[in-house]
This record gives C-alpha cells, sequence and structure tokens, in this order.
C-alpha cells in the first residue's frame, strides 16, 4: 500500500469517473487501473464496483475512507511541512477590494515570508470580474465577497462579514426604515459585492436610495463621509472598524434589514491542485479559525 495509491483512492472516492481523474492527475486509466488493482490486493478487499468506465465505492471501500482518511491527510499535511522549502512556483489570485484591502494584505506578506521561493501575483478587483477570470483560468484562485454559485466553480467559505450603514453625523438618529434616511448616498460601483448585497437585499426598497457618488474604493468613500454629515453609506463592518472606535463615524441601524455576508475562495473545477496551490489555500483558511 502506498500514498500514490491512497491518493488515487481517494479521488476516486470523489469522481467515479476515471477519465476525468486521469486527465486532473495527468497519468494514463491504466495506472489509476493498476493502482487501484494493488491496493484491493494488498488488502484482500474490492473496493469499488466497476461499472462500464466509472470505479463506484462499494461498501467496503466507504468503510476504508471512513477509517483511513483522516489518517491520510494527517500524514499528508506531515509530509508538506518537510516539504516546504521544496514549494517554489507563481500563484496568480485575485480578491475583491474589501479582503484585499482589509483582510489578506498581511496573510500574504506572511506566507511569502515562510515559502521564499513563491511568487504571489496579487490582483484587486470587484468579485464578478474575479469570477469571470476563474472561469477562464486567469487565475488560480479568487476570494470573493457575494454568494456566487456556478457549476465550473469550487467554492469555499472562509469566513463571515456584515454591512453596515455609516454616517459622520453623530447627531443623527440611530435607527432608522430605509426610506427615512434622506441623505446622500455614496456607494461602490455597480459590480461589486458590497454593492450587490445591498441592493439585492433591500429589494424594491432601493428605490429610496438617493446614489450622489458612486466609487470603487472604501478608503475614498471613508474621506467623503467623514468630511461630508450629509451622506451616508453602506459598508463592510471590518473597513470601518477604526472610524467607528474613534468615533469618525457613526452606524444607522436599519430597521427590518441586516446584511450578513460570506467571503468566498472559489477556483475552476478543473484547476489542479498541486503542493502550492493547497499550501496556499490551507495557509490562507488557518488564518480564519476561529
Amino acid at each position: 500500500m502506498t500514498l500514490k495509491e491512497l491518493s488515487f483512492f481517494y479521488k476516486l472516492s470523489e469522481n467515479p469517473q476515471v477519465t476525468q481523474v486521469a486527465h486532473e492527475l495527468k497519468i494514463s486509466q491504466s495506472a489509476i487501473s493498476l493502482a487501484i488493482k494493488s491496493l484491493e490486493n494488498d488488502l484482500g478487499e474490492q473496493l469499488f464496483d466497476r461499472v462500464g468506465k466509472k470505479l463506484i465505492l462499494n461498501e467496503r471501500g466507504r468503510s476504508f475512507y471512513k477509517e483511513t482518511h483522516l489518517h491520510y491527510q494527517k500524514l499528508i499535511d506531515a509530509q508538506n511541512i518537510f516539504k516546504k522549502d521544496k514549494i517554489a512556483g507563481e500563484i496568480k489570485v485575485a480578491a475583491s477590494k474589501t479582503v484585499s484591502n482589509y483582510l489578506l494584505s498581511d496573510i500574504y506578506y506572511d506566507f511569502l515570508s515562510t515559502y521564499q521561493n513563491v511568487k504571489l501575483n496579487i490582483k484587486t478587483i470587484n468579485s464578478t470580474d474575479i469570477i469571470q477570470q476563474v472561469l477562464n483560468s486567469q487565475l488560480d484562485l479568487g476570494i470573493i465577497e457575494i454568494d456566487s454559485i456556478h457549476s465550473n466553480i469550487i467554492r469555499e467559505k472562509l469566513t463571515d462579514d456584515e454591512l453596515i450603514i455609516v454616517t459622520s453625523d453623530n447627531k443623527y438618529k440611530k435607527e432608522s426604515f430605509i426610506d427615512e434616511i434622506k441623505k446622500r448616498w455614496i456607494l461602490r460601483e455597480i459590480g461589486s459585492g458590497t454593492r450587490e448585497i445591498f441592493t439585492n437585499q433591500l429589494g424594491e426598497n432601493s428605490k429610496y436610495l438617493d446614489v450622489f457618488m458612486e466609487l470603487n474604493d472604501f478608503e475614498e468613500i471613508k474621506k467623503i463621509l467623514i468630511k461630508n454629515k450629509e451622506c451616508v453609506s453602506a459598508i463592510s463592518k471590518v473597513a470601518v472598524k477604526e472610524e467607528l472606535e474613534n468615533n469618525q463615524l457613526f452606524e444607522i441601524k436599519l430597521k427590518n434589514f441586516e446584511f450578513k455576508r460570506d467571503f468566498y475562495i472559489i477556483y475552476n473545477k478543473d484547476k489542479s491542485k498541486n503542493l502550492l496551490f493547497q499550501t496556499f489555500v490551507n495557509f490562507i483558511k488557518k488564518q480564519f479559525i476561529n
């Protein structure tokens, strides 16, 4: 029983299409079949039912998966620790503005400090563009702030966030209905995750927004808000944490609405998850474990 045989077993457990697995791993179908046969011979058990060109996990295979997968993953993690000095290459990654500006910069720095033979090609663009570039394989990895589902994209939750309404007018009432906020709205551009979450959840009530300006940067929006008390914006709580603590901005609670959202890691389902890619994904995810 070898690690390679086990890796083929777990791959086929998730995808019974031998042709697809062989293509993903860049090996022949016969090599996979021989490895699985060798594993079954070692165990003295048949783990798969052969149905046409598919290998379907049978009841003994499911039992073997359940008993071994966690131990296998721990072994691979340990192996990766000792291989970290061999991790090299370039990753093309893009994140939406909120995530990039307020959550990822330190993580990027720490990763590059740990793996000095790696280059990160970093972009900061809106979620809609990230999705399209992941679909086109222009990016290895994207981090977005909208709940988008596409059959060709793998999506993993990273962390959660909340949008809040803020103004620099400290005398404005702290709780309002949307149609009672008689101020100029300064919003992110159409296509941004923040804008999409906010207007989608408002639905028909978005007609009450007096959209005075649209900008593509939270820092620009905050500067305008701080200088102009007649303005208001919907913004990530992460992005205004410091301004709220310093009493430069104040939250307006919106009656009947709560703007919760999740941040997601996404990548193309056909993306080859090599050691560098998986190490980078795991490194990011571990920073958000509470």
